[in-house]
């Protein structure tokens, strides 16, 4: 080995067991790195004649200068990936910790339950076998019924806002009670296993009212960050089809309330779509303090609950919305708090009640399932969030972070608005057929049977130019929809999805495109772009090809 000493603001080559380089040198060679991590050995001897200040270095030290270097990147990036996965593995114990303690408290209660009925059954059997009068047992009876508490009152215009607080404040209760205690028995879903790369905790109500899903886990974003994209449900939640605040409270405790009506699209032809009123708290608390480097660093949490509001509770009402069915949101909400590495541990509650009372016996276990409340809500929250921060990390470690900020902004809402969730909510809106979106019913042969419907609004037609074959602009464009739902039973969703890609040909004529869109426009248009097929000028569009298990969980 040679070894380098610093000469006169020089390199100087000495025989030794390493080389030293000037500042000067590394700065260089530094600046080099960056535009050409492995340089090639020709790459090396232009650099020397092109920097003189590297001129007595020899190629081959050059060469063992950007090996070491390479080598150095290497241990950062891992030993950065070694933290990060050990802040990561921290927290989950630390969230694996809580939740084998909440298991221990549902099980204690589950226990203390059982005891207590157990005991009941003892005294009333021997209550029964001393008195078998009606009056005795009814009587033994009515020692044991909960007390009902009576209904609120009326509250004056003026104290609306104490009214919605209070509620507010029981519903934050209630959702912890769900989120981490013991008021709703959660069993795990099945096929989740948690660990590192998992998506999260996942389980699903047993036995009570509604369906019911909870989802726990770790995210790489601030608390505060996190509870804005869950609020922006519309982003993240496909069946979401409006949320509309209505009206905003403050709170002394620096927290607001909302009122909210939402929309929720209907899965299948054969059953209305949903509506919810409903009442939003949130609320930022000190969770601790954090001392770094003699600073003090407060850590928020961050709670968002929900809850419907009903005309019983005597306060502010949604009338009724025609082709919507009022269904209920019990207290839900997230519980985000933050990881002392960064990030934050998110708990999610979703529990509704869909009014499954009101749709065909066939279609109940689509309202009635806590797996797919799971599958289509809480995972979906979980898996925006984990999008949203892995952009967030990939814009750290790159130079898009010195793109502006509008640009940064925009090309992230186009990456997240993938044509899977264009096609998905394009799929909702037709299924759905609403007529404030333009859409109006040409013929209809019964609910189980096929619905034609017609789309002439300009928006439908995705700012497309469409045109004649002759060169003028089309005087009248539409959207034709035909619609109808089938129920096929132990068909699983993935399995019937590949078969009509693969047998479109036996079953679906090109031509019925041609004639459909014949119908409704004037002449002939022409599509700029490829062209998969035509018929008299004719765009005949195929089967939409996207990923199976987003098409299998959409339909699951």
């Amino acid at each position: 080995m040679m070894a380098m000493s610093c000469k006169d603001g020089k390199g100087v080559m000495d025989n030794g067991k390493y080389v030293r380089y000037t500042p000067e040198q590394v700065e260089a060679l530094e600046r080099l790195y960056h535009e050409c991590p492995k340089p090639s050995s020709i790459r090396r001897q232009q650099l020397i004649r092109e920097c003189p200040i590297l001129s007595n270095i020899e190629p081959k030290q050059i060469k063992v200068w950007f090996q070491n270097r390479r080598c150095r990147e290497k241990q950062r990036k891992e030993a950065s990936r070694l933290q990060a996965v050990n802040r990561k593995l921290t927290a989950m114990n630390k969230l694996l910790m809580e939740e084998n303690d909440r298991l221990q408290k549902q099980v204690s209660h589950l226990v203390y339950e059982n005891g207590y009925f157990r005991q009941q059954h003892t005294q009333n059997t021997t209550l029964a076998t001393k008195d078998t009068s009606c009056e005795s047992v009814v009587t033994s009876g009515q020692h044991h019924l909960t007390p009902q508490h009576p209904p609120r009152d009326a509250s004056p215009a003026g104290l609306v806002g104490i009214w919605l607080l209070s509620i507010a404040e029981e519903t934050l209760a209630e959702f912890l009670s769900k989120a981490t205690g013991t008021a709703v028995e959660w069993v795990q879903m099945p096929g989740m296993k948690p660990g590192p790369d998992s998506i999260g905790i996942v389980a699903i109500s047993h036995g009570c009212t509604g369906v019911a899903a909870r989802a726990c886990g770790l995210v790489g974003l601030e608390p505060t960050r996190v509870a804005e994209i869950l609020k922006e449900r519309p982003s993240w939640f496909r069946d979401c089809r409006a949320v509309d605040v209505l009206n905003v409270l403050p709170t002394a405790n620096g927290g607001t309330i909302e009122l909210l009506y939402m929309q929720l699209y209907a899965p299948t032809t054969l059953a209305p779509a949903r509506d919810f009123w409903l009442l939003r708290y949130t609320s930022v608390m000190e969770d601790g303090s954090l001392v770094v480097s003699g600073s003090l660093y407060l850590l928020l949490q961050c709670l968002v609950c929900e809850r419907s509001l009903s005309n019983t509770q005597n306060g502010p009402s949604m009338p009724p919305v025609q082709n919507f069915v009022r269904a209920e949101m019990l207290p839900s909400g997230y519980l985000i708090r933050p990881c002392e590495g960064g990030g934050s541990i998110i708990h999610i509650v979703d529990h509704m009640n869909m009014e499954a009372w009101s749709v065909p016996e066939v279609l109940r276990p689509l309202y009635e399932s806590s797996t797919v409340l799971a599958q289509k809500t809480t995972m979906a929250a979980l898996r925006q969030l984990r999008q949203i921060a892995q952009e967030a990390s990939q814009a750290n470690v790159t130079n898009w972070s010195r793109r502006p900020a509008a640009l940064r902004a925009l090309s992230q809402r186009l990456s997240r608005l993938n044509l899977t969730e264009l096609f998905g909510r394009g799929f909702n809106e037709a299924v759905n057929g609403f007529a404030d979106e333009g859409w109006s019913m040409m013929g209809n042969d019964g609910m189980d049977d096929v619905t034609i419907l017609v789309n002439s609004s300009p928006d439908k037609l995705m700012g497309l130019n469409l045109t004649f074959s002759n060169g003028f602009p089309a005087v009248s464009n539409a959207v034709l929809c035909a619609k109808a739902s089938m129920l096929l039973q132990n068909v699983p969703p993935a399995i019937l999805l590949r078969f009509l890609r693969e047998h479109r040909s036996e079953w679906a004529d090109n031509n019925i495109d041609a004639y459909s869109a014949a119908a409704v426009k004037v002449g002939p248009c022409s599509l700029p772009g490829a062209r998969v097929g035509s018929f008299g000028g004719q765009v005949i569009l195929p089967l939409a090809h996207t990923i199976e298990h987003e098409e299998a969980s959409s339909l699951s």
